[in-house]
């Protein structure tokens, strides 16, 4: 066994100031609500299939077909510009 104690070689610190000033989106657009509502009805057809049994494993993967339909939409949505800071949600004024 060794003597040696565990001391860490350099200072790290935890309480880095957090500036709160910046805002972070949290995805508030229509392209993350379609995205996070379709793959939603995925999962529900994907948990519809766990309760109806083994003769359900189509059912199963329709879900998650519908959750990758979903992610494909939200990202074909983003890159039209409705994803948060898109060119189509920008006020103009008008």
């Amino acid at each position: 066994m060794s003597n040696k104690s565990a001391t860490p070689s350099s200072t790290v610190s935890v309480h880095d100031a957090v500036d709160h000033s910046i805002e972070l989106g949290h995805g508030n657009s229509p392209a993350a609500w379609t995205c996070v509502a379709v793959m939603l009805v995925g999962t529900i057809i994907g948990c519809i299939a766990f309760l109806i049994g083994e003769s359900a494993t189509i059912l199963f993967w329709v879900g998650v077909g519908v959750i990758a339909v979903g992610i494909v939409l939200g990202l074909v949505l983003r890159s039209a510009g409705y994803g948060v800071g898109g060119s189509k949600l920008k006020n103009t004024g008008h």
